[in-house]
């Protein structure tokens, strides 16, 4: 296992020792999609669901959630955020709303983690406070687009 870093030579979970390694800006881009029925989206576009301006709360939870990756997630270090931005776009064709988060930071460790938290409860938020009227939602293509800095470098996402 020794090409997973979160395991030891023993087949171990531990969190990773990012001690020694130096800081630097690290950016993480990632998105999802969260596909509905005509009237929910209709709705979400109106401005006029029962619970409120939906794509404003959940831009807030995503940046909310972006910030408690690591009470979520075992292994991952708690870490200084320096920016989070959440968009939304609507795609009246499909009946769906993408999700693109980015996630800053200046530090020892990625910030990957992140961005693919703070997507997933903004899509999850989206469900959230429109699941009396469409049940039938799907949340789906959640995935990294993007990430910079460290040593590994940058990567960009088919």
């Amino acid at each position: 296992m020794s090409d997973f870093t979160h395991f030891d030579a023993q087949g171990q979970a531990h969190m990773v020792d990012v001690g020694d390694k130096p800081d630097t800006r690290r950016i993480a881009r990632a998105a999802g999609r969260i596909v509905m029925q005509p009237a929910t989206l209709a709705t979400i576009r109106q401005g006029d669901a029962k619970k409120g301006d939906v794509l404003g709360v959940a831009r807030i939870a995503a940046i909310q959630a972006s910030k408690r990756t690591s009470d979520l997630i075992p292994l991952c270090h708690p870490i200084a955020l320096t920016r989070v931005a959440c968009e939304f776009a609507i795609d009246a064709a499909a009946n769906a709303i993408d999700c693109d988060v980015t996630a800053e930071t200046v530090g020892p460790t990625g910030v990957e983690m992140e961005a693919l938290t703070a997507v997933s409860v903004a899509l999850l938020t989206i469900y959230d406070m429109c699941k009396a009227v469409d049940r039938g939602m799907r949340i789906e293509n959640v995935r990294l687009l993007e990430k910079a800095g460290g040593k590994s470098g940058h990567w960009v996402g088919q």
